[in-house]
């Protein structure tokens, strides 16, 4: 089983528009809001690609409510512990013109010390029955900067690989507790190392703990730091659309793959395949199945060196 933690859910509202344009109104094509979050979203496309994943989390309020609604009908579990105050909403605006999206996101309410240990005590449980951990997105107010670290630990100590997808001091904090696989953007990857080049920065940001760096460059692909070897891997071609979801769908492919103990060139096709898929659909979850299968026979992946060091 693949354990997804979204600490910071949300509900996600999308608007698609004709053209935004600042400093004026809008008229909305469509709306959608539904059950997000990073984890969340992971959840969904593991769903769709028939692997069993199970949602926990912090939800709390009203939204956290219609975050719990949404899940239940999606037929995703739900093992979210309840919180104080209520969950944030984040809202993602798409022009049909070029596909480019706007996203807001609200911080979230705070979290006490209360409700954090409950929490942990709840994956505690969880865990023993995972075999891949998937901790992705922003820390809500009132968590320590270490709290993935300490989750990572947790999944550790029960066996279980991990995968984290967060940025900035969260990143930082969590990497000595070494982390199966680290997933990181561009942007995020040049934060945390000051590199800017992404090749070295994965090397630079492995030395600190990971196991595995995967860096995510939009459409330049792919960039993985392993001890079995370095790679690159490119989508076939460039995409039009919404690329929000791009990030959940490639962690997505690469829980799957270590599930399945697949080797890393083969996880990697999958990962850009499956985050190439995404980028045509409006919603954060959804990947178009057709392009998938079309993309994932290929994905050129290229060797980049040996393995360097444990």
């Amino acid at each position: 089983m693949i354990l997804t933690v979204t600490l910071n859910a949300a509900l996600d509202v999308t608007y698609q528009v004709d053209a935004l344009v600042p400093n004026s109104s809008h008229r909305v094509n469509t709306s959608f809001a539904r059950a997000g979050g990073k984890g969340v979203n992971v959840a969904r496309v593991l769903s769709g690609l028939g692997v069993p994943a199970v949602v926990t989390g912090l939800v709390g309020g009203p939204t956290g409510r219609a975050i719990r609604d949404d899940l239940r009908a999606a037929r995703l579990p739900d093992e979210l512990v309840p919180m104080p105050g209520d969950s944030r909403r984040t809202v993602t605006v798409v022009s049909a013109e070029d596909g480019d999206a706007t996203v807001f996101n609200q911080t979230g309410p705070g979290v006490d010390a209360e409700t954090w240990e409950h929490f942990t005590a709840r994956f505690t449980r969880l865990v023993r029955d995972a075999r891949v951990v998937v901790l992705s997105g922003s820390l809500p107010p009132g968590l320590p900067s270490d709290a993935y670290g300490r989750l990572v630990r947790l999944s550790a100590a029960a066996g279980a690989e991990t995968i984290l997808d967060t940025s900035g001091g969260p990143l930082l904090a969590a990497l000595t507790a070494r982390p199966t696989v680290v997933k990181p953007n561009a942007a995020e990857i040049a934060e945390v190392t000051g590199d800017a080049d992404p090749r070295s920065a994965a090397a630079s940001l492995r030395s600190l703990g990971p196991r595995c760096v995967v860096a995510s460059l939009g459409p330049d692909g792919l960039h993985a730091v392993t001890p079995e070897g370095s790679w690159r891997a490119v989508p076939p071609r460039k995409l039009a659309g919404n690329p929000t979801g791009a990030g959940d769908a490639c962690v997505a492919a690469i829980a799957a793959g270590l599930l399945a103990g697949e080797p890393w060139p083969a996880v990697l096709r999958e990962a850009v395949a499956l985050s190439a898929a995404a980028v045509p659909c409006p919603l954060a979850g959804d990947f178009d199945a057709a392009l998938y299968e079309r993309f994932r026979r290929t994905v050129p992946v290229e060797g980049l060196g040996a393995a360097t060091g444990p």
